[in-house]
């Protein structure tokens, strides 16, 4: 009781934040994603990177205890202030940020829902097609999109079978790729 009457409790929350928050980053910036697998090294091409390494840890989250879920809604929150302060960086004005906020809400609750259907299904083709719709749009045909997809289903096994009680501590591990 003293320790969250006096800060303690949010220190070390905040701590856990901020390592889940770096990890998931970290895993977004992996170089091979950009180099090897042609993802779009722009705003939007990290954008759909770092969404994807969220979607990632929220689907982990969706079924555990209600720890792990408020964690998840902290980060989600996280994330869409790390969004928000992107635009501005990129010069978006005070009057544009929140109509584009709002569009890449919406894509990032798309892309969720239909990573999360194709990953529940265990369907890579599905997901192939998912991750060349929204990493790739322009292209007719993205090579790299079932080495991705592979990614995808790996970490997703990989953060299926880390411990909550580690992931509440702020210890999470995304399969790395190497360039």
């Amino acid at each position: 009781m003293l320790s969250r009457l006096f800060g303690h409790w949010r220190t070390s929350n905040r701590n856990v934040l901020d390592s889940l928050y770096e990890r998931i980053v970290a895993a977004a910036r992996q170089p091979a994603f950009y180099s090897q697998w042609n993802v779009p090294d722009s705003p939007l091409g990290r954008f759909e990177m770092l969404s994807l390494h969220m979607f990632l840890f929220l689907h982990r989250c969706r079924r555990d205890e209600p720890a792990l879920r408020e964690i998840a809604q902290q980060l989600t929150d996280e994330f869409f202030t790390d969004v928000d302060h992107s635009l501005r960086e990129l010069g978006i004005g005070d009057t544009g940020v929140p109509k584009r906020m709002k569009k890449l809400a919406r894509m990032f609750y798309g892309r969720a829902q239909a990573y999360g259907e194709a990953v529940d299904a265990g369907d890579h083709a599905a997901l192939a097609r998912a991750l060349a719709r929204n990493v790739m749009p322009e292209a007719a045909d993205w090579a790299e999109a079932p080495l991705l997809a592979a990614y995808v289903m790996e970490a997703h096994s990989g953060l299926s079978a880390q411990p909550s009680e580690e992931i509440a501590a702020g210890r999470l591990a995304f399969p790395a790729r190497a360039d």
